[in-house]
């Protein structure tokens, strides 16, 4: 006779009930145990939304021996460049939200809701802010020979006759563009954008004359403010930058409403754990207190930051809303 065979019909229920209580008994133990596994509890990916080489993959590269060391696991850096950013943020934000996929993507994450009105993801839903690291002010630049000596001047050489000033920039919808167009209409000029495939392209050109004006990043231009082949009107921060003391900010010089930075912030899928999220908050504090990163992030001219990610994220948020104006205001489009 088989065991089941030894159950009679009034006995039957009665044990199936017994191992559906056993069952439930059980199950919770093993989701419990899957919850108390300590996190992290694999390698780390940090993807980089942009190509290696470039602000973003150095700054990704200077903080993940640190995160590693304060999280006790390997943090991985993998590019995935592409499409203004939003390859590597999509695949992101499709991963698993447990703490093992993290994002670090640069100021043009706030700029592609507006270019791209048909993105892969919902940049505000799809992911949690862990951190900003630092911002990089800008720098008003203009050619050596070029006659304005001071933003006054530039000013009134771009107020003389519509379009006499022209300004380069990395291509449409670059940084160096949408600071050219916040320029335009907090000096209230109308300048000329000339846009570049690439802001190596656009640099040699305003130091070879051939356009007089640049918006450009402090680290990447500092070289050829201090060889005297571009001259610096005015940085684009709050206050003067250490590297250029004598240089004005633009609210010194007569510009309000035009401060402008780039910088790079570290994300989550949205999901991700309240508990994960503040583990990874401390880590990256802890990386941004490490000597050779504040040391390099200084020499680059960059501010540390290291609030909370809800004050990191309401900051996306800002810079989001800032240029969603900017761009619709100057028609401004990638296509």
């Amino acid at each position: 006779m088989k065991p089941l065979d030894l159950l009679t019909q009034s006995t039957r229920p009665a044990a199936f009930g017994y191992l559906l209580a056993a069952s439930a008994l059980v199950a919770p133990l093993g989701a419990a145990a899957q919850v108390a596994l300590p996190w992290p509890s694999k390698p780390i990916t940090l993807v980089v939304t942009y190509p290696p080489g470039g602000g973003a993959d150095a700054m990704a590269r200077l903080i993940a021996p640190r995160l590693g060391e304060a999280l006790g696991q390997s943090v991985i850096v993998e590019n995935k460049p592409g499409a203004g950013g939003q390859i590597g943020a999509a695949s992101v934000a499709k991963a698993v939200p447990d703490g093992h996929t993290l994002m670090l993507d640069a100021s043009s994450f706030a700029v592609n809701p507006a270019l791209y009105p048909k993105l892969p993801y919902d940049s505000d839903k799809a992911f949690r802010t862990i951190g900003v690291i630092a911002l990089f002010p800008n720098v008003v630049l203009v050619n050596a020979q070029f006659s304005a000596k001071n933003v006054g001047e530039l000013i009134a050489a771009a107020q003389a006759k519509k379009d006499s000033v022209s300004f380069a920039s990395s291509g449409n919808g670059s940084a160096q563009h949408l600071a050219g167009a916040l320029f335009e209409s907090a000096a209230k000029v109308d300048m000329v954008h000339v846009p570049y495939k690439g802001g190596g392209p656009a640099l040699n050109d305003v130091i070879g004359g051939q356009v007089p004006l640049f918006f450009g990043n402090l680290a990447s231009t500092l070289p050829h403010i201090q060889g005297g082949r571009l001259r610096a009107l005015a940085v684009t921060s709050a206050k003067r930058s250490p590297i250029l003391p004598d240089v004005p900010t633009l609210a010194e010089a007569g510009v309000s409403g035009a401060e402008v930075y780039e910088w790079n912030a570290v994300f989550a899928p949205a999901a991700t754990p309240q508990a994960v999220v503040g583990k990874l908050s401390a880590a990256l504090k802890s990386a941004l207190d490490a000597p050779d990163v504040k040391a390099r992030i200084a020499q680059l001219g960059g501010e540390i930051q290291k609030g909370d990610p809800d004050a990191a994220q309401r900051f996306v948020r800002e810079q989001t809303a800032l240029w969603s104006r900017v761009v619709k205001a100057s028609a401004i489009s990638v296509e």
